[in-house]
């Protein structure tokens, strides 16, 4: 009697007490799964000029809106005769009696020549009345020329054409000289020549005339881009489906637009500031005693040849803000479009 054969069998898998089975690997998140708004910030991010000048602007601006608070601190304001009112800050002719245009430790940027107010309160308070006539004209000159570009842009035929015309005649009147003449016949319209002008008629009428005749640039910039969006696929993909002008323009074109948007406003609201300062220096807007960079500026080349000091700090800081927020303009400019990248 024979023995059966075994049949021919696997060898049975061996697996190790001790192994941990691997989760399948997920493929790395790269830039192609953010969305466009991350990209530009983290490419902002990278951009040390921007980073530093944002920083800058930031303590202007938060310098403005805490002027009162800083200035309640501080112990003084920007209207005070400090000079006649206390001995020994002003000589005999008006002008402060320590170096350096007077400044102590009572006083950080000393006093103003003549009157003897605090320079670093007034200069709080200026920067503070410069930027909210600036940032408040850039918005609404903003909006403006959104409304008025995606109108006459999508519109087109006669009202693209009516439209056009005003931007152009707009943008042939020198517009500084445009203001000095325009704003005191607007001033006496509204107020009697024996009456004084209330300031906050003045910084609403400043605006208001800056707002008028600034929007142009921006809507004829617009204008072109959507000329030349409406006439993209997903425009005509929209209108075949039935979608409605007011939903393609929201859905479709402006957020296309929100690059040309905020490079133009990042570069319009320094140019305010110093159109608002140049105004005041001539004559044409605010005036003193209403603290002011154009005022301050003003009255610094009165006394220039005696105090330089006066007429440095409003100079100074000025320059330090237009030179910061346009740097922050271009830096918006390439991290929203890296296309235009600074060489």
């Amino acid at each position: 009697m024979t023995s059966p054969t075994p049949s021919a069998t696997t060898a049975p898998m061996v697996v190790a007490e001790d192994a941990v089975p691997t989760a399948p690997k997920t493929p790395p998140r790269g830039g192609d799964s953010r969305s466009p708004g991350r990209l530009a910030w983290l490419r902002f991010k990278r951009d040390r000029t921007g980073v530093v000048s944002a920083c800058v602007v930031l303590v202007f601006f938060v310098a403005g809106i805490g002027a009162p608070l800083i200035a309640k601190l501080y112990g003084k304001d920007p209207y005070t005769t400090y000079g006649q009112n206390t001995a020994g800050l002003l000589n005999d002719f008006g002008f402060p009696v320590r170096p350096n245009g007077g400044i102590s430790g009572d006083f950080w940027f000393g006093v103003e020549p003549q009157l003897g107010r605090d320079v670093f309160t007034l200069l709080l308070y200026g920067i503070r009345n410069s930027l909210l006539i600036a940032t408040v004209t850039t918005v609404l000159v903003t909006l403006l020329g959104i409304v008025v570009g995606l109108t006459a842009g999508y519109l087109g035929g006669r009202t693209d054409y009516l439209v056009g015309r005003v931007i152009d005649i707009l943008l042939a009147f020198p517009s500084t000289l445009f203001f000095i003449a325009f704003w005191p016949v607007m001033i006496s319209i509204l107020v009697s020549p024996e009456d004084a002008t209330p300031t906050w008629l003045t910084v609403v009428s400043l605006i208001s005339v800056m707002t008028a005749f600034g929007w142009a640039p921006i809507a004829r910039l617009l204008r072109g881009e959507v000329l030349a969006l409406r006439e993209r696929e997903f425009v005509e993909a929209s209108k075949v489906t039935g979608a409605s002008p007011a939903r393609i323009i929201f859905k479709e074109l402006l957020p296309n637009l929100w690059t040309p948007i905020l490079i133009q406003a990042t570069l319009a609201l320094p140019m305010y500031v110093t159109t608002e300062a140049a105004l005041a220096f001539l004559g044409v807007g605010l005036s003193d005693p209403t603290p002011d960079w154009g005022v301050m500026i003003q009255r610094g080349a009165q006394v220039y040849q005696n105090d330089i000091t006066y007429m440095l700090f409003p100079g100074l800081t000025m320059v330090i803000f237009v030179i910061a927020f346009n740097l922050l303009g271009d830096s918006v400019r390439d991290a929203l479009d890296p296309k235009t990248r600074r060489r």
